[in-house]
């Protein structure tokens, strides 16, 4: 990739990099349509490749990897995951490589715009279609992974893997594969630009490379090798030297014991917890809240809480969720019995540890999965923002919050974590698992109503008879999206509103413009009544929306709001 993305890139450097590679004996190499500086330069990679491997004469043994799915606007890096992005984008990368073969294209990774099972059924198409050798997807968990086998016939998985990244291991990605014969790419296999100096700077990856005479760069790639059968490795090499050491880390066998050393050194794949040293706790139980951003978790921790159980929670505690286990892991060894933690663990890794450390206690630990809908957690969310400021923050101020206070989230934020969900599975080691349907608890002391009116209705030929019937006494909001546009431009609007009602009319609109939401206030989003409803002491299941679109309809359902339409 670098020898295309980097600013310095030298293409006689490339040519001499990719030269190096097969004498040494390389034979495949991973590049995609997206290395490149920006969507001007689109296909650099693959021409610099094919331009190689013809020269070289090794288009006959060179096996070509190559991926999709992926737009580089303004130097940036955008999944799109759309099924004519990734046929053209297929296509093109054919006329890159100058017919070279495609012997696996790979899908860049899940786009949270764009529906899993549409990219996976066009990466099916261009299976079908014989176009390429073969097909697979990257940067996925194991319910993405499991999707992806039962609709296309997956060859590989690339995703992220080294010493400090143990996520595809954890998280059951690499059990899989192996289970249906299916090659693991490890891609970032020094842990990245950001991470390779400090990786090769470790005293134990030092140590080891001294008695098998190599480099800690190429012992951490033999480690890597080592976890199991199904792993191939593609370190980014941008010079030829490292693309010569690259290929002598295949030669290096380390033993069990060195294997281990660094497994357990840098805390990671398969380690032995601390916890397996300390002394055991007994009986007691590890209580497990989780679910999507916003989805009530808080609150029924709270309960266990008043039972007598220890709350570890890392919005309160900050860090990370690793962070968490290991304090899990203190409060068994210093005799707590009965410990209750909620943070989102969407996802298989990221609640192994927790499972782990039990393990290690002999603790047993129930999952308490709090199933609440996308819809009802972003009502949640917005509370919570206009409960902690008094009005809903524009997106400027909601990127600045959002670093300064956990959980204060975009709806692009909540979404993605939504796409990421992986729901638990007793196969993980719960010893229960208790489903927590979501109900929306009354409004204490709230029974005030209002009416939610869309400017588009005003436009309807019978929408003064539907508002004269709602309730024209109660506070009235006029609402609409209308990017660059301010409440303003909706005064002729009040005043029409406001000639048909007694009650107060005001008007809110969201000014921001289209594409994935970056604020709470464009319908469908709850932002604007909520904010209208929290102003006025309304309580929005008791309020009305008049609307005449099914966005209007949804936003209704969201709010438990009654709907009428003219």
């Amino acid at each position: 990739m670098r020898l295309s993305t980097d600013g310095d890139r030298d293409e006689d450097r490339g040519s001499e990099t990719i030269a190096a590679a097969i004498e040494a004996g390389i034979t495949v190499f991973d590049t995609a349509h997206a290395y490149a500086r920006d969507d001007s330069d689109l296909g650099h990679n693959e021409r610099l490749l094919g331009t190689a491997l013809r020269r070289l004469e090794v288009t006959g043994t060179a096996r070509i990897i190559t991926k999709g799915g992926m737009s580089r606007s303004s130097g940036g890096w955008q999944p799109d995951g759309r099924a004519g992005t990734l046929r053209r984008d297929c296509e093109a990368s054919l006329v890159a490589l100058g017919g070279l073969p495609i012997d696996l294209y790979l899908v860049h990774a899940p786009d949270p715009r764009v529906p899993w099972s549409t990219t996976l059924r066009a990466l099916g198409s261009i299976a079908d279609q014989a176009v390429v050798g073969g097909v697979g997807v990257c940067n996925v968990n194991r319910r993405q992974l499991d999707e992806a086998v039962d609709t296309a016939p997956i060859a590989a998985v690339q995703v992220p893997l080294n010493l400090f990244d143990d996520r595809a291991v954890r998280g059951g990605v690499v059990q899989r594969c192996a289970e249906l014969g299916i090659a693991v790419i490890a891609h970032s296999p020094l842990g990245g630009p950001r991470r390779v100096s400090r990786l090769l700077r470790d005293e134990r990856l030092r140590d080891s490379a001294e008695r098998h005479q190599a480099t800690a760069g190429e012992v951490a790639l033999a480690w890597l090798l080592g976890l199991a059968p199904n792993i191939v490795v593609i370190p980014g090499a941008r010079r030829p030297e490292t693309a010569r050491s690259a290929a002598r880390a295949a030669g290096i066998l380390l033993d069990t014991q060195e294997q281990q050393v660094l497994t357990t050194g840098f805390g990671r794949v398969q380690a032995v917890p601390r916890a397996a040293q300390r002394p055991r706790a007994s009986g007691g139980q590890i209580a497990v809240v989780m679910g999507i951003p916003a989805a009530g978790k808080s609150r029924i921790a709270q309960a266990y809480v008043e039972r007598g159980y220890l709350r570890l929670n890392r919005d309160e505690r900050g860090g990370s969720l690793l962070a968490v286990a290991e304090a899990l892991d203190d409060a068994l060894a210093g005799g707590a019995s009965d410990v209750v933690l909620d943070n989102t663990y969407l996802t298989r890794a990221s609640r192994s540890h927790v499972l782990e450390v039990a393990g290690a206690h002999d603790v047993r630990t129930r999952c308490v999965w709090v199933d609440t809908p996308l819809d009802q957690a972003q009502v949640n969310l917005v509370q919570r923002l206009l409960d902690g400021f008094g009005s809903l923050p524009t997106p400027e101020q909601l990127r600045r919050l959002s670093r300064q206070r956990a959980g204060l989230l975009s709806p692009t934020q909540q979404m993605r974590a939504v796409r990421e969900l992986e729901p638990p599975a007793s196969e993980e080691g719960w010893s229960r698992i208790e489903h927590v349907p979501f109900v929306r608890a009354p409004t204490s002391g709230v029974t005030a109503a209002g009416v939610f009116v869309a400017t588009a209705v005003l436009a309807q030929p019978r929408w003064r008879a539907v508002v004269a019937a709602a309730e024209p006494a109660a506070p009235h909001l006029l609402f609409d999206w209308r990017a660059g546009a301010s409440s303003d431009d909706l005064r002729p609007a009040v005043a029409e509103l406001g000639s048909v009602v007694v009650g107060p009319v005001e008007a809110a609109l969201c000014p921001h413009p289209a594409g994935p939401p970056t604020c709470w206030c464009r319908p469908p989003l709850p932002g604007l009544p909520l904010a209208f409803a929290h102003s006025r002491g309304l309580d929005p299941a008791r309020c009305t929306v008049i609307g005449c679109t099914p966005t209007h309809r949804r936003m209704a359902s969201t709010l438990g709001a009654r709907y009428l339409q003219p």
